[in-house]
Order: structure tokens, then sequence, then C-alpha cells
């Protein structure tokens, strides 16, 4: 399996980004994926998860509100798209593949799996 990040960036408070990432290797619209960040220093943080057919979604307190996770299965392809960034998103960014859907943060958390793609670097600043 192959999941690849991308869309990244220098963004001003307040700024916008979309993250893309690319799956290849299974069978994309079998799985729920979910994006997790890692601020230098600190462990990686679940931030927002989907449904396999993109009908559900559920986000972490920290970007709720603010993030929309999607998905396109004609692409094998999961977006994430940031508004209203802050200091406090700097991170990188990273997808997941998961068996199921919960609206349970803990089940992100403690179902991770050994594979993670390169990531792809958010920096918020001015």
């Amino acid at each position: 399996e192959q999941l690849v990040e991308s869309g990244g960036g220098l963004v001003q408070p307040g700024g916008s980004l979309r993250l893309s990432c690319v799956a290849s290797g299974f069978t994309f619209d079998d799985f729920a994926m979910s994006w997790f960040r890692q601020a230098p220093g600190k462990e990686k943080e679940w931030v927002s998860a989907i449904s396999w057919n993109g009908y559900s979604q559920f986000y972490s307190d920290a970007v709720k509100g603010r993030f929309t996770i999607s998905r396109d299965n004609r692409k094998n392809t999961l977006f994430l798209q940031m508004n209203s960034l802050r200091s406090e998103d700097t991170a990188a960014y990273y997808c997941a593949k998961f068996s199921a859907f919960h609206y349970d943060a803990d089940y992100y958390r403690n179902n991770q799996g050994a594979y993670w793609g390169p990531g792809t670097q958010v920096t918020v600043s001015s």
C-alpha cells in the first residue's frame, strides 16, 4: 500500500490550505480514512476521519469548524481543507486508513497502523 500526502506549505495565520492524500495498492473505498498530525517534539495527534463513502465525518475539538475532510473515491484521493489556520496547526500532516469508521477518537488513536506516508509539512507563521 502507498499513501502520499501533498499540499502543505507556509501560510499566514488566518489563511487556508488544502491537503491531498493519494492512495494506491489497496481498494480505497473499502476503508475509512483519517488525518493525523505531528508537531516537533510531540506525539502524533488524530485530526479527522471520514467513512468509506464520505457520508460521515468526525473531527477533533481542536479543528472542528475550521477543517473539512472529504474524499474522491474515483480518484483514490483524500482531502483536508484547512481554514482559519493558527500557529498551533503547524505540524507534519499524515493520512491513514482504517477498517471502520467510528465517532470515537480513541479508536483512531489506538488502531494506528505501522505504515505512514511521507507526510506534508504545514507551517502557520507571519
